[in-house]
């Protein structure tokens, strides 16, 4: 077959397009998650020409795509007031929602279900692609079947030039991954594949929306799919990819002792690797790693990669499509090099850390109070003493003793004397941290918690596989510091002040764990603890 190139950014070749679509053609059009397969969604013939040409299995539904909001009611039996709202926070945008279908619908579209999928894309070339040809599109991704998904038009060309009758450039797709689908079809809403719009998102929009098990685990023996992308192994290279779950430096010192393939790492780890790399994104930016995952998937084979260890996401926030495709990708290999877990604990002041750390230790984990730590004559020796005094003055030093309260009152001025605290002291403290850390490790503990209030400043979010983060609203947390330290309201809130904000912690979190007045506490951390339990 020969396949027509055409461009966006050219009106003439979107009216082409959109005549194809109308006479039952196929053409790949870009949209803001990944490229799609486009086809007339209302006619059964159509639709299996899709199927033909990724050689995608009948029974895996397709997303119906529309450029007005309107045009879904002649697609469903009803348009629930749940859909009308997440139409209103969402679409246009990365969003599917499933509803019973109408009669428009034909069973190829919906993979034989008695549902339909519909999503109203944001991408203005593929809004004009569906005004021009006057039809609801089908449109899966545009790859074979199993393939990392497209997110460039070179993508696009590699895997289906010859198989469709046009190719529509519309540049590099913007989130990267494809779109959230929730299912409206129940009782309550269900997030069966996740996306650019959050599961937070979601429910701050529509209360309670559960997890279909499936996101985060593979389908049970002969469970059929309601949603693209539930499949057991999908969007995969030629390459095998394996998923290893670790910190920072466990994950590079594992994959450097292989030696025996490329780190599909975060940007932050490149400078550990020994081995070829392939960045995807920053470690605490979920947007940035869906933007680039499937290019960088794409890459693998462009190189003739045969294998790759990929750095483990946080299943937070955007975290969790990634975390959902890269599992699928890897045909759930995963790897945890040294059978534990390092929780980092975190928070600003008067969150409830040490509270939190209570109940860890007390559910059999290895806690390690990094305060306690700073405490010890191992960090305050009497070098340390002395730059201390150098740095703050004298008065910070009595009779050879360290002066906490006159310490924290000048150490606590300024974000630049903290940052020379932390010159002073965070590498004596690590010293020691670390210290404990091999003891827990010697003595068999599978979850290690460090209890460390400066966790990022000191650099030691590169020994944790997982960051957990307790907060509470600042009068709360001005309260509990009144109460615990004995301090002035002014010496309290000059403490708060010279501390990061709230979002530097829970943007770097793997749980927030909200510590106002009412939280459960217990049950917070039995979630978490539930969480990191192997399958």
């Amino acid at each position: 077959m020969e396949t027509i190139l055409l461009d966006g950014q050219n009106a003439q070749d979107i009216r082409r397009a959109g005549e194809i679509l109308q006479k039952g053609g196929l053409v790949a059009i870009p949209t803001e998650t990944v490229y799609g397969l486009a086809g007339n969604a209302l006619c059964g013939e159509t639709v299996k020409k899709i199927y033909q040409a990724k050689g995608r299995p009948s029974d895996n539904p397709l997303i119906v795509h529309i450029n007005k909001t309107e045009q879904l009611a002649s697609l469903v039996q009803e348009v629930p007031e749940s859909a009308r709202k997440l139409a209103e926070a969402f679409w246009p945008g990365p969003l599917t929602m499933i509803l019973p279908k109408s009669s428009l619908i034909p069973p190829e579209t919906s993979g034989g279900l008695s549902t339909v999928a519909v999503r109203c894309p944001s991408h203005p070339v593929a809004r004009a692609v569906i005004e021009a040809a006057g039809l609801p599109l089908a449109a899966p991704s545009a790859n074979l079947t199993g393939r990392p998904s497209p997110t460039t038009f070179a993508h696009v060309q590699a895997d289906l030039t010859g198989r469709v009758d046009a190719l529509l450039d519309g540049g590099d797709c913007q989130v990267g991954v494809e779109s959230t689908v929730i299912t409206l079809a129940e009782e309550t809403p269900r997030l069966l594949r996740p996306g650019g719009v959050t599961l937070a998102q979601l429910r701050r929009v529509l209360g309670e929306v559960v997890v279909d098990p499936a996101v985060l685990h593979r389908m049970e023996e002969g469970q059929r799919a309601a949603s693209p992308g539930m499949k057991y192994k999908h969007y995969a290279p030629a390459a095998e990819v394996v998923l290893v779950d670790a910190s920072p430096e466990e994950y590079a010192d594992y994959v450097n002792a292989r030696g025996d393939g490329w780190a599909l790492c975060f940007t932050e780890t490149v400078s550990r690797m020994e081995v070829p790399v392939l960045p995807y994104g920053g470690r605490y930016d979920g947007a940035s790693q869906a933007h680039v995952l499937f290019d960088a998937l794409h890459r693998l084979d462009v190189q003739g990669i045969k294998k790759a260890y990929a750095q483990m996401p946080s299943k937070r926030g955007v975290g969790l499509a990634v975390y959902n495709r890269l599992i699928r990708a890897a045909g759930f290999q995963v790897i945890n090099p040294q059978s534990h877990h390092i929780l980092g604990l975190t928070g600003p002041s008067g969150a409830g850390k040490s509270t939190v750390g209570e109940i860890l230790r007390r559910q059999g984990c290895f806690v390690i109070d990094c305060d306690q730590v700073t405490r010890s004559p191992q960090v305050y020796d009497a070098a340390c003493l002395e730059e201390l005094a150098q740095a703050f003055g004298p008065e910070v030093v009595q009779n050879d003793a360290l002066n906490r309260q006159e310490l924290a009152r000048r150490a606590f001025s300024s974000q630049k004397a903290r940052a020379r605290l932390g010159e002073i002291t965070f590498p004596r403290i690590l010293r020691q941290v670390r210290a404990c850390m091999r003891e827990g490790q010697e003595q068999g503990f599978s979850l290690l918690v460090l209890d460390a209030p400066t966790l990022f400043e000191a650099g030691l979010d590169g020994a944790c596989s997982r960051i957990l983060v307790v907060d509470a609203p600042k009068e709360e947390r001005l309260r509990r510091i009144l109460r615990r330290d004995g301090l002035s309201e002014e010496a309290a809130l000059r403490r708060l002040e010279a501390q990061p904000s709230g979002d530097f912690y829970t943007s770097r979190a793997d749980w927030v764990v909200e510590n106002g007045p009412g939280a459960d506490l217990e049950a917070s951390v039995a979630a978490l603890l539930d969480d990191l339990r192997p399958e």
